[in-house]
């Protein structure tokens, strides 16, 4: 690839370095060369998608978060009883004796 011994990675890129085959007449170390630039950018890649699937996990465990601190919190279903038994009639004694004293 004329692109790549020219040093343009580029142009190289869009005559399709990636998906690129050695041609039958170039020399070792042309093929050696394009192979390692065809490595080097399908590392270059993989770390991009790497770094978007990271951008795109925090994201979403962000949002994840801010949503639990905005939702509200569970209706309470089942009320417990407000007194036992033994206390509410010792409350109903004690308002017998105050409403008698101040009648």
């Amino acid at each position: 690839m004329t692109a790549l011994l020219q040093g343009d990675i580029d142009q190289a890129l869009q005559l399709g370095l990636i998906d690129a085959n050695p041609c039958p007449t170039c020399t070792p170390a042309c093929t050696t060369r394009l192979q390692e630039a065809q490595h080097a950018r399908r590392g270059a890649l993989a770390s991009r998608e790497r770094y978007r699937n990271r951008n795109r996990r925090l994201a979403r465990i962000k949002a994840e978060r801010e949503a639990a601190r905005r939702a509200p919190p569970a209706a309470v279903t089942q009320q417990a009883p407000a007194l036992p038994n033994a206390a509410a009639d010792a409350l109903a004694r004690a308002l017998a004796k105050a409403k008698a004293r101040h009648a």
